[in-house]
């Protein structure tokens, strides 16, 4: 890989105007070379051949990898087609990637928004906050409730739709109020991926996603990333990965390149099949509290409408019980009870077993894969049936 390709993680507007599908089997992808392969290999390197001064693009393997150059191209290209100057970072996980943002942008004394209803790290990542002298405050998603604690604070945390419970805030109404606040705005992107929804152009400075989720999608990899358009916040960030050591393994930065070409094939078989098993569980007598953005009664879809162009594949419901819950999970044939959401096979859990989300006992999340929908239906409804007392 020459100089010129150590403009590493830029995104500009070279793909402007593809629509979703074509940008994504492209996205990253070098030059053209006779005799290369269009995508080449992982890059297993601790050390480079640094003769000289120690300028360039690779220097040292904790630092930068050709192959996270390109993964990180690949994604600027989606979370940013049009914008000049964005750039990507890759992680070795999702919460590497949150807290490089949260930990490189905090200093004691400051103050941070977080979502009350997010992520179930996000206590374990509140007490660190706090243990380093950094105030937190927390609002549920839904309703735009972080607006009225904003005041003083110097990051803005979003999570859009929010997991578990699928809620949805007006990203931009957020961040604009957070900026008049002088207080930069994260979005947790996971969910939605940059296929549903571009947290940028809504007004945010960073967008952070786990990509072990459905921009990966196969539940073989662990990555995060942060995308971000503020020269001097995202060198903070990248200053954090050098110190933590944070980064991705080549192998796995590869597999999530060669995975982002068929993310919107999977994107469109995923959310359409969750739609239909949302609008199936509608009716059913022992479901309550069902949440999906897409249907047109949820809560949270005048605002999604508005700013997403897909719901996600995550449907959650509640079952009368805990005991009817694991029943439920134990008759499904064709869903994996397992944690984490977004592979191309489906999976369930009762989400209350590990704690640490104000959920009832029986709170299910669904995580539609690529199934035939018909398939999938008649498996869960069938399981609904047998998991009766």
């Amino acid at each position: 890989m020459s100089d010129s390709d150590g403009d590493k993680s830029s995104s500009g507007p070279a793909n402007s105007g593809l629509g979703d599908s074509t940008r994504a089997v492209r996205a990253g992808l070098p030059e053209p070379v006779k005799h290369e392969p269009a995508l080449p290999g992982p890059v297993f390197a601790a050390h480079y051949h640094l003769p000289g001064a120690p300028t360039g693009p690779y220097t040292y393997g904790r630092d930068e990898n050709p192959t996270w150059t390109l993964l990180e191209r690949a994604i600027g290209e989606l979370e940013a087609p049009d914008q000049d100057g964005v750039e990507t970072l890759v992680f070795a996980s999702g919460m590497a990637a949150v807290s490089s943002v949260l930990f490189s942008q905090l200093r004691t004394g400051d103050t941070v928004v977080l979502p009350g209803d997010g992520y179930q790290a996000l206590p374990l990542v509140r007490a660190q906050l706090e243990a380093y002298g950094i105030e937190v405050r927390t609002a549920p998603t839904g309703s735009d409730a972080q607006l009225d604690v904003l005041d003083g604070a110097r990051l803005l945390w979003i999570e859009t739709p929010s997991n578990p419970g699928l809620d949805v805030c007006d990203v931009r109404r957020l961040a604009a109020a957070a900026h008049t606040h002088g207080c930069l705005v994260a979005v947790d992107n996971t969910l939605a991926t940059p296929l549903g929804q571009r947290p940028l152009e809504l007004g945010a400075d960073f967008s952070v996603a786990s990509g072990t989720k459905q921009l990966t999608g196969h539940g073989d990899v662990l990555l995060g990333y942060v995308t971000g358009a503020n020269a001097s916040a995202m060198a903070a960030v990248r200053r954090w990965r050098k110190i933590a050591g944070a980064i991705p393994g080549p192998m796995e930065a590869w597999l999530a390149h060669r995975s982002i070409a068929t993310l919107p094939l999977r994107v469109d078989r995923q959310d359409a099949t969750a739609l239909t098993l949302a609008e199936a569980l509608r009716g059913r007598p022992e479901v309550t509290g069902l949440r999906y953005p897409g249907l047109p009664d949820d809560p949270s879809y005048k605002i999604a409408s508005q700013q997403m162009r897909h719901y996600g594949c995550v449907v959650s419901f509640v079952l009368p019980t805990r005991a009817r819950a694991d029943r439920f999970l134990s008759a499904l044939r064709l869903v994996d009870d397992a944690t984490s959401f977004g592979g191309v096979r489906s999976t369930a859990e009762r989400r209350g077993r590990w704690g640490g989300d104000a959920v009832p006992e029986g709170f299910i999340r669904f995580s539609v894969g690529a199934e035939d929908p018909g398939d999938l239906v008649a498996d869960v409804l069938r399981a609904l049936e047998e998991s009766t007392d």
